[in-house]
């Protein structure tokens, strides 16, 4: 079994996808020095990783849960589209999108004294895509204005 699932975008964001910041450089932290930022490369393909933050539509998505950061991985800097009139973020969808499950331990505390662990652990996904585009039906998209 591969470590990351292929998956369609409608499954992961059955309510869409929304781009709340630019698309940027993922830095190496490991080559990276202070005067000297290295662009980190994906270890499975050697692509470059740039780096989207975006929010999930799903009314039914927890606070926490709302706002992620989407791995792109890309010879080039990926373009968003171009935002829409009266939205204050850009609809996007992915292209070749994977996801790999991943433990949130975050919430874990140590064992205290006399008690036993508590941990709070959850599952979580971490998404790569080779690129994004603009969503097919959505109102004001090129796709949208061709079918009506």
């Amino acid at each position: 079994m591969p470590r990351r699932v292929i998956v369609t975008f409608g499954m992961a964001f059955p309510f869409g996808l929304f781009a709340v910041g630019p698309v940027e450089p993922e830095l190496d932290f490991d080559r990276s020095t202070k005067d000297r930022p290295v662009q980190a490369r994906d270890k499975e393909t050697d692509q470059l990783v740039w780096k989207v933050e975006v929010m999930d539509a799903d009314p039914d998505v927890k606070k926490a849960d709302r706002s992620i950061t989407i791995k792109l991985l890309a010879a080039v800097q990926p373009v968003l589209p171009p935002p829409l009139p009266g939205l204050p973020f850009t609809p996007i969808e992915l292209e070749n999108l994977s996801a790999a499950p991943w433990v949130d331990t975050r919430q874990c505390a140590a064992p205290e004294q006399g008690r036993g662990h508590r941990c709070r652990a959850r599952q979580g996904w971490s998404f790569r895509a080779s690129g994004v585009k603009a969503p097919k039906n959505m109102p004001g998209s090129a796709a949208a204005e061709k079918a009506a």
